[in-house]
């Protein structure tokens, strides 16, 4: 009798257990072919592209993947912008190097020419009560050769006050030879930035405070810019992890055209080799003011 008992106690604590249990608010859908959109409580909050896309009237050399685009703002507003009339091989939030070396010859992956970054696999698609975490490997192709593994993580966390979090965690090792990375000469641009959508009233801070003009390679742990787009206000920064490589924050390419890019390692060349992996990581933060 009291085993009985106690095997229905159990049951009934099993079941209580699972009943409990808080289905995930995240969800994926494929918006397109090439395109794969992360939702959370039924709205967009970014679309990761995953094949070659081109948009209509761009020329072939522009043909692109591997990147964010669209990113929304808590409210629903578009922040990102793809293929801008101005300079067409920017793309949403994007990671690549105006100057990589590959077997003595040098390829441009930020403006798309010569090598190119490729979809090879999705790692991870997974969803929980309090994240969703998407993973992918992609290469890095001079043609049918991979001359880089490149492994993407995002890790994107629930709304909460008109804020949403957005760990990005990169990490890139050549295959088999050497690589080299460097950003634009004097310039230094290049690695992980984010072009703007078209918008009215922009303003760009960081640590220092506001800043009135366009720069290059000043140091920051942080900058964010904010606008108003379509009629809302809403804005998204990046944060520089304290952990990554290099002397200090990272310097800044700062546009109020509308980009924002951590630019490691800037004019200072480095090397990717076999089995020493570049890792990078930042906090994305989008945000809307009601």
């Amino acid at each position: 009798m009291r085993l009985a008992t106690t095997l229905c106690l159990l049951g009934a604590m099993a079941f209580s257990f699972v009943g409990c249990s808080q289905p995930s608010p995240f969800a994926f859908r494929d918006v397109s072919p090439e395109s794969l959109e992360i939702q959370d409580a039924g709205k967009p909050v970014l679309v990761y592209n995953h094949g070659m896309l081109l948009k209509e009237g761009v020329k072939e050399q522009y043909r692109r993947s591997a990147y964010l685009h669209p990113i929304y703002a808590p409210d629903g507003t578009v922040l990102t912008a793809d293929f801008p009339d101005d300079h067409p091989h920017h793309r949403g939030a994007a990671w690549a190097w105006p100057e990589v070396t590959f077997l003595g010859e040098t390829h441009d992956i930020w403006a798309v020419q010569g090598m190119q970054a490729r979809f090879v696999r999705w790692v991870e698609k997974s969803t929980k009560t309090d994240r969703a975490v998407v993973s992918v490997e992609n290469g890095w192709f001079l043609g049918d050769r991979k001359a880089v593994t490149e492994m993407v993580e995002l890790t994107i966390h629930p709304e909460k006050d008109n804020r949403r979090e957005i760990e990005v965690s990169l990490r890139f090792e050549a295959v088999d030879e050497p690589v080299t990375l460097r950003g634009r000469e004097k310039k230094g641009y290049g690695g992980f930035g984010i072009r703007f959508a078209p918008r009215t009233d922009t303003v760009l801070r960081s640590d220092a405070g506001v800043e009135a003009k366009d720069s290059d390679m000043v140091p920051h742990p942080w900058t964010e810019l904010e606008a108003t787009f379509e009629g809302r206000r809403a804005g998204l920064r990046v944060d520089d992890d304290p952990e990554n490589p290099g002397e200090g924050p990272v310097g800044w390419c700062l546009r109020h055209y509308g980009y924002v890019a951590a630019n490691y390692p800037g004019t200072t060349a480095i090397t990717l080799t076999p089995g020493k992996p570049l890792a990078l990581r930042y906090r994305v933060t989008v945000f809307s003011k009601p």
